[in-house]
């Protein structure tokens, strides 16, 4: 069995294109920063951008890349954003209509990818307090929920 947790992202990012990681990517690689990843066309980019900085706690910005480049140059420089993540929630209008493994062939040149703190990253330092994390002991998703706290408004990006 491969210990996941002892090998480098870019060993990670290298299964995940095989297809041989496709689900969450809890306790892997241990001690590196994760990513949420959120991908946008140029037009929307900037309220974005202006969103995330009016809401650092909720949106921590790690990197955000150029316009029409699939590489998030300052925190993965050997990275595609678009072949990288187990899966990739597409939403069209708002609107959630498909799971893919790979976003190649939707990716346009107008397309600017944000990079944003994920929950995994604080995995390493709870474990070597001797905290365990539930959701790796039991292979499954960390546990998410929604909030009625709100966000600071960015042009069309208002919060929850």
């Amino acid at each position: 069995m491969v210990n996941y947790g002892m090998l480098e992202p870019k060993e990670i990012r290298e299964l995940i294109r095989k297809q041989e990681i496709t689900g969450p990517t809890a306790g892997m690689s241990k001690g590196n920063t994760q990513a949420n990843l959120v991908i946008l066309k140029k037009e929307h980019a900037f309220d974005f951008l202006l969103f995330c900085q009016r809401n650092p706690k909720s949106c921590p910005l790690l990197d955000v890349t150029e316009p029409g480049s699939y590489i998030p140059a300052m925190i993965a420089e050997n990275a595609d954003i678009r072949k990288d993540i187990p899966k990739y929630r597409i939403y069209r209008d708002g609107v959630f209509t498909e799971e893919v493994a790979d976003i190649t062939e939707y990716w346009e040149d107008d397309m600017v990818g944000f990079l944003i703190g994920c929950s995994f990253t604080f995995e390493t330092p709870l474990l070597e307090s001797g905290i365990p994390i539930r959701h790796i002991e039991e292979n499954c998703n960390v546990p998410m929920y929604k909030t009625n706290i709100l966000c600071n408004k960015a042009g069309i990006f208002e919060g929850p």
